[in-house]
């Protein structure tokens, strides 16, 4: 059972005992706002700290700490979660009953993750800016590079231009701009007022007892700094799409194959979300190799080289990827619509119905077994205002019901198109397409 509490203002300890694992793991993450005029500098600020600090001034000296702690390993982490954003750390670190003396690994981790997060290596009292140039060359690499995964690019700028009026629409990692532009002064500014005034998050899941981690922590973490804290953090959730008409949005590049994005909002759905049955839900659609997507639209019809869906709960959206030739864009986008109505219409067996709930509840069930997908899960769900673990949650999906999968397809509405194609070929023209039934 996870344990909970609050060590200084604002700041949440999450415990879960367990001696299943040879690895223990720590983390450390603050919250703040998805807002498009930080992101870069939230994607950036870990990758510096983690450059060194006072004590251990650079890469060499961090690994050399590592080492000493028989191969612990502390990475920095920023991940998009809604409309806000968690960075810190995320250490892994070998079980005191497996260290070859017996030696106990938990102070000396927590206290590198402190030493990290709070004695930056710096310079004149801010960053190093040679520690900040190098990871912003890195950062606008990344961003460049992600056109190189085409699949990962599309569902990307579907997203981007689908939410372009909601913090939802930045990208974890900002543009090449908002990178460019952050200096180390800058950098640090941020980083002081990041400290004082957000919600922090820790968890830690391992052997040890739940008091002699907290007060691992508790002393690694003594000097952060609180200030006025920053309680205004959320996700709006549109419940109705941006217009009356599916937008559309198309764009040229050298591909092989055609990349289709659908993103729409489920709507009533989330006035009081079910988060059981939208997983299931996700899992009959599109969300495993048994849904109607893959078995229908992919191998039935072979209109399409992948298809499969994903759902955001925290946002209320549900995504459609896939990979089709353009001169099958109509049929394509009209069958996975079709498969959609003949979930909100009940056109599904009891079959395919547990077929879903038992890949859902399977996949709940595996979060047990690592401390990384542990600590993962429970960030999520602390970040939901849930209490639940997964086993409990795999025993809630494994109860949904047909009428509850159905309700939640019959309130999806399409609210955006992404199409990426070849710059030779000549697509159907979308305002063609009868979206009545959209």
């Amino acid at each position: 059972m996870l344990e909970r509490t609050e060590l200084f203002p604002g700041v949440f300890f999450n415990a879960l005992q367990t001696d299943k694992f040879k690895s223990d793991c720590l983390s450390v993450s603050l919250l703040t706002a998805l807002d498009r005029d930080t992101i870069s500098k939230n994607a950036l600020l870990p990758r510096v700290l983690a450059r060194g600090s006072a004590r251990y001034p650079d890469m060499d000296a961090v690994n050399a700490a590592c080492d000493e702690l028989y191969g612990a390993r502390v990475i920095p982490v920023v991940r998009k979660v809604g409309e806000m954003v968690t960075l810190g750390f995320y250490a892994g670190f070998l079980a005191d009953r497996f260290t070859p003396d017996g030696s106990a690994l938990l102070e000396s981790v927590a206290a590198l993750v402190g030493e990290l997060l709070l004695h930056p290596a710096s310079e004149g009292g801010a960053l190093r800016a040679d520690y900040v140039e190098s990871e912003k060359e890195k950062l606008i690499e990344d961003i460049r590079g992600r056109v190189n995964d085409k699949r990962a690019y599309s569902a990307f700028r579907l997203i981007e231009q689908m939410f372009c009026y909601e913090a939802y629409g930045c990208d974890d990692m900002g543009t090449e701009g908002s990178v460019s532009e952050v200096d180390a002064q800058g950098l640090t500014a941020y980083y002081r007022s990041l400290l004082a005034a957000s919600p922090v998050e820790i968890f830690y899941c391992g052997a040890a007892d739940s008091a002699r981690a907290a007060a691992a922590v508790r002393n690694a973490l003594a000097e952060l700094p609180r200030g006025e804290l920053n309680w205004e953090l959320g996700t709006d959730i549109r419940m109705n799409t941006v217009e009356a008409r599916p937008r559309f949005f198309e764009e040229t590049m050298e591909v092989g194959q055609g990349k289709l994005c659908l993103g729409f909002r489920l709507g009533d759905s989330m006035e009081d979300p079910d988060f059981a049955a939208l997983r299931v839900f996700n899992a009959l659609y599109g969300g495993t190799v048994t849904s109607k997507l893959f078995l229908n639209v992919r191998e039935k019809l072979s209109l399409c080289y992948y298809a499969s869906s994903a759902l955001d709960r925290f946002k209320g959206a549900l995504f459609v990827f896939s990979g089709i030739e353009a001169g099958n864009l109509e049929l394509a986008r009209g069958e996975i619509l079709s498969q959609l109505r003949d979930v909100a219409e009940g056109r599904f067996t009891e079959s395919e119905l547990n077929s879903a709930r038992k890949a859902v509840a399977g996949d709940l069930r595996s979060a047990a077994d690592s401390p990384g997908a542990l600590e993962h899960y429970y960030l999520a769900q602390t970040l939901l205002g849930l209490d639940y673990g997964p086993e409990e949650f795999a025993g809630m999906c494994e109860a949904v019901t047909a009428p509850q999968v159905a309700k939640i397809a019959a309130g999806a509405a399409l609210d955006a198109v992404y199409f990426l194609h070849g710059e030779t070929e000549d697509p159907e023209d979308w305002e063609d397409f009868d979206d009545a039934e959209a």
